[in-house]
């Protein structure tokens, strides 16, 4: 026991944000959100918004950059509704050729084109009575726009070379990472169908817009790979985990879980470090990506954001001279010897062997 103390309060001097000390979920029920990881304002502005919309049968259109888990919102919101116990089925209109999604979407009966030799019930057919998530409907077209619209207004449909019409009792849940209102502008997106998607809009922030999120994602995570890979990563250190929020996360959760997974499997044991980054994200995040200076509905600590953005200008003007540190000192108008001081006091390594 004494040990362990020893151990978790030296690992604590040096910044380390352990595996076990972030809360595994920010709900407060977590078999509501399965891997729906957030305990900022926004995140949990949505877990209630799902939870509302959920009791309902409206159509819903989700929002957001691509990687920010709309498909875990669309499936939370079924999880949650009185169709949970009915099929739930996902299709993405921007994967599948036009000709095919068709029959995807709505079945064919035998002989409908070449290579039909027998009927094929679609997704709107097998999800009866539960849910369908048509994800990336930006990229639908305008022959299928004319088809979803009428599933939405009149719950029914043929298949492709049927004539009998079949009732469709399903719930739409529609997402899109593009702006729905301009394609309408433009022409090339339904202004009807626009306004029957939008019934109820959920809007999921970006990962950069939650960066209070991210240690709790980076904590999911570890747990996960570990459990998956046989691995024994104990957590991020503080310096490491700088330069991990700073940056701007273009491919947002998803983005985040692939560099998770790869320093797992590449590190195994330990506490992950400035050395396990790869040199194009140290590079970003000792240059372009200091800490924001943003306040967000969180709220910030005046002491926490002074410190790390410290620290992040030291790292990048020893970066920037290799570690020379009197060129470093000279970058950032200090004498070595307090540059030195600041170093050991943020326990700052060089990034190389």
């Amino acid at each position: 026991m004494l040990n362990a103390a020893v151990r978790k309060s030296t690992q604590e001097d040096r910044g380390l944000c352990l595996v076990n000390d972030i809360p595994s979920h920010g709900s407060k029920n977590r078999e509501k959100f399965e891997d729906i990881i957030g305990q900022s304002v926004k995140m949990q502005e949505i877990f209630t918004l799902v939870e509302k919309v959920a009791e309902s049968d409206s159509t819903i259109i989700i929002n957001g950059e691509s990687g920010t888990g709309k498909g875990l919102i669309a499936r939370a919101i079924h999880k949650n509704s009185d169709r949970k116990d009915k099929p739930f089925i996902t299709i993405n209109c921007g994967a599948i050729p036009e000709n095919l999604l068709e029959s995807e979407l709505f079945g064919h009966v035998r002989g409908a084109f070449t290579g039909a030799t027998s009927s094929k019930p679609g997704k709107f057919e097998l999800a009866n009575k539960g849910s369908v998530f048509l994800d990336e409907i930006g990229d639908m077209s305008a022959n299928l726009q004319v088809k979803i619209l009428r599933v939405l207004e009149e719950r029914e449909f043929e298949q492709v070379g049927g004539s009998k019409t079949i009732t469709a009792d399903v719930r739409i849940i529609a997402a899109t990472h593009r702006d729905l209102e301009k394609l309408v502008q433009e022409g090339s997106f339904r202004e009807d169908l626009f306004y029957r998607l939008n019934v109820i809009p959920i809007e999921i922030p970006s990962l950069r817009e939650r960066k209070p999120d991210i240690p709790l994602l980076v904590s999911h995570f570890l747990k996960g790979f570990n459990l998956k890979n046989g691995k024994d990563v104990q957590g991020v250190t503080n310096d490491a985990m700088i330069i991990i929020k700073g940056h701007s996360w273009p491919g947002n959760v998803r983005e985040l879980k692939n560099l998770v997974e790869r320093l797992v499997v590449l590190k195994g044991e330990g506490e992950i470090d400035l050395l396990d980054l790869p040199e194009k994200l140290k590079r970003k995040g000792g240059h372009s990506e200091l800490p924001s200076m943003e306040i967000s509905e969180d709220g910030i600590s005046l002491n926490t954001a002074v410190t790390d953005f410290e620290k992040a200008l030291i790292l990048e003007s020893l970066q920037k001279t290799n570690w020379v540190k009197n060129q470093a000192a000279k970058l950032l108008r200090l004498n070595r010897t307090t540059l030195v001081e600041k170093i050991k006091r943020h326990h700052l390594q060089p990034s190389h062997t």
